[in-house]
């Protein structure tokens, strides 16, 4: 398809938002033969030249969604619960009704609907991965009848998003079968993760909930291991707008809880009876697939290497800490801790030569004004009075 992105027929400027780049631009579409308005989000800190990449959110109705969004993102940002996000919001004002319309007897989308996907998927998505440093995750995000369209995306053989936020779904009579006829045991056979959330409140009205609630059985019957589902009530709040507030960091809770520091519940149901060794590749795995897929080249946190030490140190004698400071140096080779793990191993062994340049080494990549750095140097003190 041909697409028309050449400069004469985009509209742009920028304006500030917190510090940050908000790009808007009308873009003329192939698929809806017609312009269309979105914003875009560059997070402080974007430089284009760089290495560095960024996961990718599509938020449907951004006349409302879209600084929402952004707002809770960069608070879960600066947090460490998620990385900075490149946000595209598509605004549905004057022609919501054509986008995210569906036949009303089978619930089928039509041309209008089919259209809109085409020119989110074949368009859009073309031209902000052609023109930003994107991370291969991407969300879509939608609200309403919104959240009803963007389930369709699911029945691609190989879907192109990772993550299906539907916020207050006004989902299709038939939208147990229309997921079903999707085949969604086929995500198991990706080398890939996809999360799906979607959400139910007080104020929905009964037929939506009777939707939620039949979508959510049908899901809970599948046993797909990348396919993380959350179905979420809010009884909260007096409106489903007000609900939007609630959701939206839930939403981002549950997409992004790979990329948060090991939690409690995490460590208490995935990792406390793994064997050292097993411990060792689940961190070493949780962050090859936080630098994959959000493009966060993390190193490794201190804290999670603290949350595994345990195990290594206690079961097996502590046989693994040498290959538990070789895969924090894979991972993070500017850690001092990746050292210290080793000097341990061999002082623990006896071989106090080879100990005691393990802590040299990771006392040299300390800085001098860390208050660790004077505990760090006991080590190096201990060995060479034993010499």
């Amino acid at each position: 398809m041909k697409t028309k992105f050449t400069l004469p027929l985009l509209l742009l400027f920028c304006v500030s938002l917190f510090g940050q780049k908000v790009i808007t631009k009308k873009i003329e579409s192939d698929a809806l033969q017609d312009e269309r308005t979105i914003q875009i989000y560059v997070p402080k800190g974007y430089d284009k030249d760089s290495i560095a990449n960024y996961p990718l959110a599509i938020v449907l109705d951004s006349e409302y969604l879209f600084d929402l969004y952004i707002g809770n993102s960069n608070l879960f940002s600066l947090t460490e619960k998620a990385p900075k996000q490149i946000v595209v919001g598509i605004e549905m004002n004057t022609t919501r009704s054509k986008d995210v319309s569906i036949n009303k007897i089978n619930s089928s989308l039509t041309a209008d609907s089919n259209n809109f996907l085409k020119f989110i998927q074949d368009e859009l998505l073309f031209y902000i991965e052609g023109n930003f440093n994107t991370s291969p995750f991407i969300s879509i995000i939608g609200n309403g009848a919104s959240a009803n369209i963007i389930t369709h995306f699911l029945r691609d053989e190989t879907p192109i998003f990772n993550a299906y936020v539907c916020l207050n779904p006004i989902f299709s009579r038939d939208i147990n079968s229309q997921m079903s006829s999707y085949n969604l045991n086929k995500l198991a056979n990706i080398d890939n993760t996809y999360y799906f959330y979607m959400n139910d409140s007080q104020v929905n009205n009964e037929p939506n909930k009777t939707h939620v609630k039949n979508l959510n059985t049908f899901l809970q019957t599948l046993s797909i291991k990348n396919f993380n589902i959350k179905n979420d009530y809010i009884d909260t709040t007096p409106s489903s707008i007000s609900a939007i507030g609630e959701t939206i960091p839930r939403a981002l809770s549950h997409n992004f809880e790979l990329y948060s520091s090991i939690t409690k519940e995490e460590f208490d149901t995935k990792i406390k009876d793994l064997s050292p060794t097993e411990a060792i590749s689940y961190l070493e795995n949780k962050y090859i697939e936080i630098d994959y897929l959000f493009g966060s080249n993390l190193g490794i946190r201190e804290r999670d290497i603290l949350a595994i030490e345990r195990i290594i140190i206690e079961k097996e004698n502590g046989d693994h800490l040498k290959s538990f400071g070789e895969m924090i140096l894979n991972l993070h080779p500017h850690s001092h801790l990746g050292h210290y793990y080793i000097g341990k191993y061999y002082e623990t062994g006896k071989k106090y030569n080879r100990a005691l340049k393990q802590y040299r080494l990771g006392y040299g990549k300390m800085d001098p004004g860390d208050p660790k750095a004077d505990a760090f140097y006991q080590n190096i003190q201990r060995l060479l009075r034993k010499g």
